[in-house]
């Protein structure tokens, strides 16, 4: 069902006023796509445009308040936000500043204060004079950090928020399972990256929001360059990743092929990547950190050579391709049910690289794959 009920909207806004009472904040200020789908699920590819702001305030009690330029007013009114305050965007002069701060003075007590997300992985999308006039339009009432609570109700996803990230999964897969039907020697890197996108679409993406790869002999140099015209040939390594999205929600995780008989450092290497995964899957329970899973990767990953230095082994995932926590020895999150997670081991094969990425989710016991588990032996193509 694409969607979300009423009843898990107004869930998603009563935690969220229990931790604004918590941490002393009478409201919150959302600017960014994914905060502001969260609480209203106004969800439009118009956000590309970078030309208007868009304002979702919480209260603390009550129902949020779009301000919202004028052109989105119909959309957003398709969902459970009934107080729709616009105007005609965009406006050099007072791009709903005067609105947003009369909104703000209307719901803030007069020694109030209102939270943005601050933290790391967020910002603030409207320009930095505007921000500036906001304070000065809301009087003695304060702008503060929002203490985490974004972060902190994000990454634990609902039963419905999980059913669409592993329908966006299974879409990846079977577009995956296709690959060599588009995939072979001589084929061009740039029309396999066109002609997988088709895939993705053909098997129910809505779109596909993220593609990156390579192909190189024995292995690959990074795995975020644009796709290249260099045919394919016997001996490279094929990888795929793609970000699909469903319904607002994507998958993330990739695949590698062998164009031709693979050597044995290329199966050795893919084979270890998939067991580094599965030694991340087995730690990953209630209780564990972040930085768990990165150890027991690094573990298996260190014991048959160096690792990519790409900064972490994996990640959170939902409404973003990436989202919080990062698998890193320094993130000390604790894992809870809910939680939806790649993981991403690298490894290093001479002067290449091999990475290879699944997603899960953490429950109340055994994690589960949200996408199919890859196999301890490459495939050839």
């Amino acid at each position: 069902m694409r969607g979300f009920s009423d009843t898990e909207f107004q869930a998603r806004c009563q935690r969220a006023q229990a931790l604004m009472a918590k941490h002393g904040l009478d409201a919150l200020l959302l600017t960014r796509e994914t905060d502001v789908r969260y609480f209203t699920g106004y969800l439009t590819r118009f956000w590309e445009s970078p030309t208007r702001p868009w304002f979702l305030v919480v209260p603390l009690s009550g129902k949020p308040v779009a301000v919202i330029p004028s052109i989105g007013a119909a959309l957003m009114g398709q969902t459970w936000i009934d107080d729709i305050r616009t105007w005609s965007a965009p406006d050099l002069a007072d791009d709903g500043i005067s609105l947003l701060a009369d909104a703000l003075t209307e719901i803030l007590p007069t020694d109030g204060a209102v939270g943005i997300p601050d933290g790391h992985e967020t910002h603030i999308r409207m320009p930095l004079a505007d921000l500036d006039r906001l304070r000065k339009g809301i009087g003695n009432r304060q702008v503060a950090g929002d203490s985490g609570i974004i972060r902190q109700l994000r990454m634990v996803k609902s039963p419905t928020e999980i059913t669409k990230i592993e329908q966006a999964c299974a879409i990846a897969g079977r577009a995956f399972d296709r690959v060599p039907e588009i995939a072979q020697a001589g084929a061009p890197l740039d029309g396999i990256y066109r002609r997988f996108q088709m895939l993705c679409l053909d098997e129910g993406a809505d779109w596909v929001a993220y593609l990156a790869g390579g192909a190189e002999q024995g292995g690959y140099g990074d795995v975020i360059s644009p796709a290249h015209q260099t045919p394919l040939a016997s001996g490279d390594v094929l990888m795929l990743d793609t970000g699909v999205v469903w319904d607002g929600y994507f998958s993330d995780f990739d695949r590698n092929w062998s164009v031709g008989p693979a050597s044995d450092d290329i199966k050795v290497a893919h084979a270890r990547l998939i067991e580094a995964s599965d030694a991340a899957f087995e730690v990953a329970r209630p209780g564990a950190k972040a930085s768990d899973l990165f150890h027991a990767m690094n573990a298996v990953l260190s014991g048959g050579g160096a690792g990519t230095d790409a900064g972490r082994l994996g990640h959170g995932l939902g409404m973003s391709l990436t989202e919080w926590p990062s698998l890193i020895p320094t993130d000390h999150t604790v894992l809870e049910p809910g939680m939806v997670l790649t993981l991403e081991p690298g490894i290093q094969i001479g002067n290449k690289i091999m990475v290879h990425e699944e997603d899960i989710v953490v429950t109340d016991g055994t994690p589960r794959f949200l996408s199919k588990r890859a196999d301890a032996e490459i495939i050839e193509l």
